[in-house]
């Protein structure tokens, strides 16, 4: 018999897509990756060669659990030069990538009876986290006619006495949607008084493509710093994802609590890569918009070939590497009901691997990854344009007219 908790949640639907895939690709099946949220790219070369400098010097023995001083300066230094906010090394803890540091912030601020708001379409893994941590997530809706935008008023709706904190995800996953400086900052106005965490998750704050000011840790530092979690991450801005390095700023408080929690956990991150982490964060900053300008081409490029198909309707993001499409119009009670049908379908008869809406409180859209080349865009594309062709030629899905 499991423990009680294991019955409130249940495995990440992102990585269950991965899983299907490779056994296909078992089978010898060629499969377009579109699921995975992981950049395509290499680890750049300066931070490998950290990497090897760190093993060859041996240093392969336990860090603090918190984390080296070196790493955490790093962090320090990199907050302080990108948004002009100062936090210390006793307010810093570094974490088995960003998902933990989340789920040490869940664990010593949250507890049954509590409500964590956070805003949907959203990456599933924030309410499991709160789950776990036996408080009560709150879902507050974003909607596609005004691009996803994550509003003050929204947020605030949500609030009732048992409110105990608020997650935001900016740039966020799946959407790319920005919140703005200025929605921010009515948020925390509107929270004068409150004993309310705001955690914000900034997995993706490199991968913003238009000059939109975003410098939410600054808004949060100067007016609700006592009550800020600022979450990062290596993993998408340096492409380290497998090398599992995140971080967690706050009040020391807070951070002294996660790191007894993650003491008793984890213990510390990885010393390659916490040596490895140090070097991408002191590093040049080419690697980044390198990688973001490939983005940018592949978003644009994506969203005009599926945009094509009137049936397939997307908000082009302002920032991570997803498309969150839109395919209401092909959902009919006699053909495919729903978006998770679809992409079952679609991967075990057109051998597409993408993550259906469900995953994210969102049913009746599709997560397209593009952090892959544009050949395997153009295939996957292919595909998922010929398997709607079919459907309608079956009669499953609506026609459209064509000139």
């Amino acid at each position: 018999m499991l423990a009680e908790r294991m019955g409130r949640i249940s495995a990440s639907p992102t990585l269950k897509v991965l899983v299907e895939a490779d056994k296909l690709r078992q089978q010898g099946i060629d499969v377009v990756e579109f699921g995975a949220g992981e950049p395509d790219f290499p680890t750049p070369t300066h931070v490998k060669a950290a990497a090897h400098a760190a093993i060859d010097g041996n240093f392969t023995k336990y860090t603090p659990a918190s984390g080296t001083s070196e790493l955490k300066q790093a962090i320090c230094a990199r907050y302080a030069a990108d948004y002009g906010v100062i936090y210390t090394p006793n307010e810093v803890i570094v974490t088995a990538g960003g998902k933990q540091g989340l789920y040490n912030a869940a664990l010593v601020l949250f507890g049954a009876g509590d409500e964590v708001i956070t805003h949907a379409p959203c990456w599933p893994t924030l309410l499991e986290q709160v789950k776990l941590a036996d408080a009560t997530p709150v879902v507050v809706d974003t909607h596609a006619d005004d691009g996803f935008a994550i509003t003050a008023d929204a947020l605030l709706a949500a609030v009732t006495p048992a409110t105990r904190g608020i997650i935001i995800n900016s740039p966020c996953n799946p959407t790319g949607a920005l919140m703005t400086e200025a929605e921010l900052e009515r948020l925390v106005d509107g929270l004068a008084g409150r004993n309310i965490y705001v955690i914000l998750d900034l997995c993706y704050e490199q991968l913003i493509y238009e000059a939109i000011p975003h410098n939410l840790p600054r808004v949060l530092a100067t007016k609700w710093r006592d009550k800020t979690i600022l979450c990062g991450s290596a993993s998408k801005s340096y492409a380290m994802t497998g090398w599992r390095c995140g971080w967690v700023l706050g009040p020391a408080e807070v951070i002294g609590a996660s790191n007894a929690l993650q003491s008793h956990s984890t213990s510390n991150v990885c010393s390659i890569s916490q040596k490895a982490t140090v070097a991408a964060l002191n590093g040049p900053a080419d690697t980044v918009t390198a990688m973001l300008e490939e983005y940018r081409v592949r978003r644009d490029q994506l969203h005009a070939w599926l945009t094509a198909d009137p049936r397939l309707k997307c908000v082009k993001p302002n920032g991570a590497f997803y498309l969150f499409v839109d395919i209401s119009a092909l959902l009919t009670p006699d053909g495919i009901r729903t978006s998770a049908e679809f992409a079952e379908r679609l991967l075990q008869e057109a051998h597409v691997a993408l993550t259906a809406g469900e995953a994210f409180e969102a049913p009746g859209f599709l997560r397209i990854s593009y952090a892959t080349s544009m050949d395997q865009l153009k295939e996957g594309v292919k595909r998922i344009l010929a398997f709607i062709g079919t459907l309608e030629l079956e009669g499953k899905v609506p026609s459209v007219s064509r000139a």
